[in-house]
C-alpha cells in the first residue's frame, strides 16, 4: 500500500504541473516566465546551453554552492544530490563509478569522466581504466552534471551507463575575485584533518582574465592494524604491525584558466590543472565473511607491510569558439596524463606459499605497480540553426592515448624495509599499449509545430589497440610470456529522443540510446588453455527512457521523473587463469529502475529537495564459471533502493548578515557484493552488503566578507560497508582468520570551516 500511496502522490505531482498552463511552444527564442524563487538551469550535457528543462534525458545538476555548504569535496561526499551513482571507492583516486547498475567488475569503465571539454581516464582495458577514475577536487567549480544512460553519440567510448562532467568557473573578464576557506575536523576514533582552499580571478585589460585556484587536504585515519597473529594457509605462523590511524591521505593541488575574449563572436580559453594525492592504507576493515561485521570489534585490518597509493593527475586544454554568422565553430585540444603508483601488502597469501615452494625463509611479500596513462584528444564542433526550426551539430574526433602497466612482486626481510633478493624472479607482468580512435558525429533537434520536438543523433567511431606484453617468474609458473597483441572495432551508436511540450513548465519525453566499451587485444596468461581468446569484443548497451520534467511558474516546486530499461549484451569480464587477470566476454544482464528528484521552495529561504532511485540490475544469463555469477544474480553494488533527503533554510540576522541551518538524510538498501564463485558454492547465494542511513547536518552564518559554518558528517556514526572482497587467491587466505576485506565510510566527523572573500 505504502509504494501505491508514493505514485498517487508523484501522479498528482505531474498533473497539477503538466495542467498548470495551456501547451505553449518552446524554442530557443522563448521567454520564460519571471523567476520568482528558484533559478533556471543552464546545462551543456547535449554540447550546447539549454536549460534543464529541455534536455530529453535524465540528468542531475550539482552546484558547486551546494558543493561547499555540504563540505563535499570528492566523489564520496556528493552522493547524496544523485539518485542511481555509486562509487565503489577505498582509496582516494582509485573508485569505480556505477550509474544504473552497470557494474561486473571489469577493468574499463562503464562510466566517462569529462572536465569541460577535456576526456579523462583511459579508454582501454589493458590501464586500469574502470578503478582510476578521476576523483577531482571540486573547490571553485560551476556545477558537477551527471548524465544518465549511455551518451556514445556525443562522447563516444566507455560512457555504457552514463557520464561524470565538471564544469569549472571560467575567469571573468573586468572583475576581480578572492577567495579563501580553510576547516579542521575530528573524526571518532581517529586522527584531526585539516583543508584549505583559495580563488583569485584578476581582470587583465578589458579582453583577458585569469583564474587560478587551489586546495589541499590532510585526511587522518582511522582504521588500526592490530598486531593479529594467525596460521596462513599452509601452516606459517604470522604477525600483523601494531599500528594506529594508518589509512591516512592528502590531496592537494590547483587549476590556472587565462580567458582571452577580443570580441562577442571569439573566444579562446586555455586550461590546466594539476592534483596529487598521498594515501596510505585502504579505508577497509577485516569482517566476518558472513555478517560483515568487523571481526575483531574495532575499525581494524592486518597490515604486515605498509601500503600506499599515489596517483597524479594532469590535465591542459584549449577551446575555441568563434561565431561564424552561420554557425558556432568550436575547437577543443587536451592532453592529459594519469600516473598510479601503489604497494599492495600480498604478505599472508603469499609468504607460506613461497616458503613451501622454494624454501625460502617467511618474509613479507608485496604487489608493486605503476599505472600511466598519456592521453591527446582533438574535437571539432559546428553548431548552428536553421530558423527556429531545426537545430544542428557536426563534428570529428581524434584519441591518440598510451598506456603502460607494471606489476612486480617483491620480498622484504620481516619487521625492515630492507628489499630481498633471490636468483629469481618472484613474479612480473609489463604491458604497454596504444589505442587510436577516430569517430564523426552528428546530432540535431527537428521542432515540428508548437507542442513536438525530436531529437536525433548518430556516431561511428573507429579504433586500433596494440600491445606488447612481457610477463613471468615463479609464481606465473616460470612461463614467460612475450608477445605482441593487436585489435580494431568499428562501431555505430545513436539517440533517438522524441519530445512532447506540455506547456512552458513541463515537457515528457522518451530516448532510446546505444553505448559501448572498446574491446581490445587479451593478456595472456602463462601456460593458458586452448582457446584462450587472444582478444575481447566490445560489450554494448541499448536503453529505453521515458521520463517527465516539470516545474511551477515561479520555480518553487520541480519534479523530474525518469524510467529506464536497459540491455547489457557481451559484458566485458575479468577472470583469473593461472594469477593472470584476463578480459573475456560472457552473458547478458538487464538493468530496469525509476530515478526522481523533487524540488521544493514553500518560502523564502527554505529549500528542500528529495531524490530517489529503484534499480534492478540483474545477469540474464550465467556469466563463465570462474567469475561465479549465475542467472538471477545481482549487479555487484548497486541497492536496490536509494533515497536522500536535503534541506536548507536561510534567513537574514541584521542588514547584510545571513544565517543558514541545513541537512542531508541518505539511506540505501542491501546490495550484492562482488561475484565470489567460492561464496556461491558454499552458501549458495550471493554475499549481501547490509544497508545504512547517514545523516550530515550544517550551520553557519555569512557576514558578508567572512563566513564561519560547523558541520557533522554521519552524525549518527553509521558503519556502513561499502565493497566486500574475497577470501581467497591463488587457492590461500588473503586476510588471517578467515576474515574478507571490507570497505567502511568515514565515522562521525565534526568540522569548523572559515571563509574570507574580497
Amino acid at each position: 500500500m505504502r509504494r501505491i500511496k508514493t505514485s498517487l502522490l508523484i501522479s498528482a505531482a505531474v498533473a497539477a504541473i503538466a495542467g498548470a498552463n495551456p501547451a505553449q511552444a518552446q524554442t530557443a527564442g522563448t521567454d520564460r516566465a519571471p523567476v520568482a524563487v528558484g533559478e533556471e538551469i543552464i546545462v551543456t550535457a547535449q554540447k550546447r546551453a539549454q536549460t534543464l528543462l529541455d534536455v530529453p534525458q535524465s540528468i542531475s545538476v550539482v552546484s558547486g554552492e551546494e558543493l561547499e555548504r555540504a563540505q563535499a569535496d570528492n566523489f564520496q561526499e556528493f552522493l547524496n544530490y544523485v539518485p542511481g551513482l555509486q562509487v565503489d571507492q577505498a582509496t582516494p583516486g582509485a573508485g569505480r563509478l556505477v550509474l544504473r547498475g552497470l557494474n561486473t567488475g571489469g577493468v574499463a569503465s562503464t562510466v566517462g569522466v569529462y572536465v569541460d571539454e577535456t576526456p579523462f581516464g583511459s579508454s582501454t582495458a589493458l590501464a586500469n581504466g574502470a578503478v582510476l577514475a578521476g576523483d577531482f577536487d571540486t573547490f571553485d567549480i560551476a556545477r558537477v552534471e551527471v548524465l544518465r544512460g549511455p551518451q556514445g553519440t556525443l562522447y563516444g567510448a566507455s560512457t555504457l551507463g552514463g557520464l561524470i562532467k565538471y564544469v569549472t568557473n571560467e575567469p571573468v573578464i573586468g572583475e576581480w575575485e578572492a577567495r579563501a576557506r580553510g576547516a579542521i575536523e575530528d573524526t571518532r576514533g581517529g586522527e584531526m584533518s585539516y583543508h584549505g582552499n583559495a580563488l583569485l580571478n584578476v581582470p587583465l585589460g578589458q579582453t583577458l582574465a585569469l583564474r587560478a585556484s587551489g586546495f589541499y587536504h590532510n585526511n587522518g585515519g582511522w582504521i588500526d592494524s592490530i598486531g593479529t597473529t594467525a596460521t596462513d594457509g599452509l601452516g606459517y605462523t604470522l604477525a600483523s604491525d601494531t599500528e594506529d590511524d594508518i589509512n591516512s591521505s592528502l590531496s592537494y593541488g590547483g587549476r590556472a584558466s587565462l580567458l582571452f575574449r577580443p570580441s562577442e563572436s571569439l573566444d579562446i580559453r586555455l586550461t590546466g590543472f594539476l592534483q596529487n594525492i598521498r594515501a596510505d592504507a585502504a579505508s577497509t576493515v577485516e569482517s566476518d565473511p558472513d555478517t560483515l561485521k568487523t571481526l575483531y570489534g574495532q575499525q581494524s585490518q592486518s597490515q604486515f607491510f605498509p601500503e600506499f597509493t599515489d596517483v597524479n593527475y594532469r590535465l591542459y586544454n584549449g577551446t575555441i569558439n568563434a561565431d561564424l554568422g552561420f554557425a558556432t565553430l568550436t575547437s577543443s585540444t587536451s592532453y592529459s596524463t594519469q600516473r598510479q603508483r601503489l604497494r599492495d601488502d600480498a604478505t599472508f597469501n603469499l609468504s607460506g606459499l613461497v616458503q613451501a615452494a622454494l624454501g625460502a625463509p617467511a618474509n613479507e611479500f608485496v604487489l608493486d605497480q605503476r599505472t600511466n596513462t598519456r592521453k591527446f584528444t582533438q574535437e571539432l564542433r559546428l553548431a548552428g540553426s536553421l530558423g527556429d526550426s531545426f537545430d544542428w551539430l557536426i563534428g570529428g574526433y581524434y584519441n591518440d592515448e598510451k598506456g603502460a602497466l607494471l606489476q612486480d612482486y617483491a620480498a622484504y626481510s620481516p619487521g625492515t624495509t630492507t628489499l630481498l633478493t633471490f636468483p629469481f624472479v618472484l613474479g612480473q607482468v609489463d604491458l604497454s599499449s596504444k589505442y587510436q580512435e577516430y569517430a564523426g558525429f552528428a546530432n540535431g533537434t527537428l521542432r515540428l509545430g508548437r507542442m513536438f520536438e525530436i531529437d536525433l543523433g548518430g556516431r561511428y567511431s573507429h579504433n586500433k589497440q596494440t600491445a606488447a606484453q612481457d610477463a613471468g617468474g615463479v609464481l606465473a609458473g616460470n612461463v614467460p610470456v612475450n608477445t605482441d597483441l593487436s585489435s580494431d572495432d568499428d562501431v555505430f551508436t545513436y539517440s533517438v529522443a522524441p519530445k512532447l511540450i506540455l506547456n512552458d513548465h513541463a515537457t515528457v519525453y522518451g530516448r532510446v540510446a546505444k553505448g559501448y566499451r572498446p574491446g581490445g587485444p587479451n593478456v595472456i596468461a602463462p601456460n593458458a588453455p586452448a582457446g584462450t581468446p587472444s582478444s575481447f569484443d566490445p560489450d554494448t548497451t541499448l536503453s529505453y527512457e521515458v521520463g517527465f520534467k516539470g516545474e511551477t511558474a515561479d520555480r518553487s516546486f520541480a519534479l523530474d521523473l525518469a524510467l529506464f530499461h536497459i540491455d547489457w549484451k557481451n559484458i566485458q569480464l575479468l577472470t583469473v587463469i593461472n594469477g593472470f587477470g584476463v578480459n573475456t566476454n560472457g552473458s547478458s544482464a538487464t538493468s530496469e529502475g525509476l530515478e526522481f528528484t523533487a524540488t521544493m521552495r514553500p518560502t523564502d529561504g527554505l529549500a528542500v529537495s528529495v531524490n530517489g532511485a529503484y534499480t534492478d540490475a540483474r545477469l540474464d544469463e550465467d556469466a563463465p564459471a570462474l567469475v561465479g555469477g549465475l542467472k538471477g544474480d545481482r549487479l555487484p553494488f548497486t541497492p536496490k533502493y536509494a533515497v536522500s533527503v536535503n534541506g536548507d533554510y536561510d534567513w537574514a540576522i541584521g542588514a547584510e548578515s545571513e544565517a543558514f541551518l541545513g541537512g542531508s538524510l541518505r539511506f540505501l538498501s542491501k546490495q550484492a557484493g562482488d561475484f565470489d564463485a567460492d561464496y556461491r558454492a558454499a552458501n549458495g547465494r550471493q554475499r549481501q552488503i547490509p544497508s545504512y542511513v547517514t545523516l550530515d547536518l550544517r550551520a553557519g552564518i555569512d557576514f558578508g566578507r567572512f563566513g564561519i559554518e560547523a558541520y557533522v558528517h554521519n552524525l549518527t556514526d553509521a558503519d556502513g560497508r561499502t565493497s566486500t572482497g574475497v577470501l581467497t587467491a591463488n587457492g590461500l587466505p588473503l586476510n588471517p582468520n578467515g576474515a574478507i576485506t571490507t570497505g567502511v565510510i568515514r565515522p562521525r566527523t565534526i568540522g569548523l570551516s572559515l571563509s574570507a572573500e574580497d
